[in-house]
């Protein structure tokens, strides 16, 4: 099929722009916003809303800790790893799950466990870790905990919060569940 040429004139700026336009990955569980992909060594830095140097002193825990997140989902695991390394303070809920959650993606699941507990202990009211925590018990070949969880992340946040559906759904998917 021919386009005609005013029509072809016309749908140019459009694609240009569409073309243009900044690519954002998912971001964090904890908002709606977007993070987007930063080039190998740097963050995304949410008062600047820029991608900066990661060794820039005045990068925050929680930007590095929310890149990492983003870094793991991306199936970064390692580079994750890294980034969470070098928090000032590494001892938070989220950055113990999102080490968690890199780690078991490495196929270290019991080592992933074992910060996922950690994260629950600093913060027991965290769907998410508990939503990876089932995940890993799933991989552990121990549905009945992952059950636990999902009736934990229920009193947390109901039936209709994403962390609930998503555990639900794996435990479902689980054979022998």
């Amino acid at each position: 099929m021919k386009l005609p040429i005013a029509m072809i004139q016309r749908l140019l700026p459009v694609a240009f722009v569409l073309l243009s336009a900044p690519v954002f990955a998912a971001g964090d569980d904890s908002s709606n916003s977007k993070t987007p992909d930063c080039p190998t060594g740097q963050v995304y830095d949410s008062s600047t809303k820029q991608c900066v140097p990661e060794k820039t002193s005045q990068l925050s825990d929680e930007d590095k800790t929310r890149y990492a997140y983003h870094l793991a989902k991306k199936g970064e695991y390692q580079v994750a790893l890294n980034l969470l390394n070098t928090l000032k303070n590494g001892d938070t809920a989220e950055a113990w799950n999102y080490r968690g959650y890199a780690t078991r993606k490495l196929g270290r699941t019991d080592e992933g466990i074992g910060y996922y507990q950690r994260a629950i202990a600093l913060d027991p009211t965290y769907a998410k870790v508990r939503e990876y925590l089932g995940e890993a018990w799933l991989i552990k070949g121990r549905p009945d905990l992952a059950k636990a969880q999902l009736k934990t992340i229920a009193t947390l946040c109901g039936q209709s919060c994403e962390e609930y559906r998503d555990l639900e759904a794996a435990i479902n998917g689980h054979a022998g569940s």
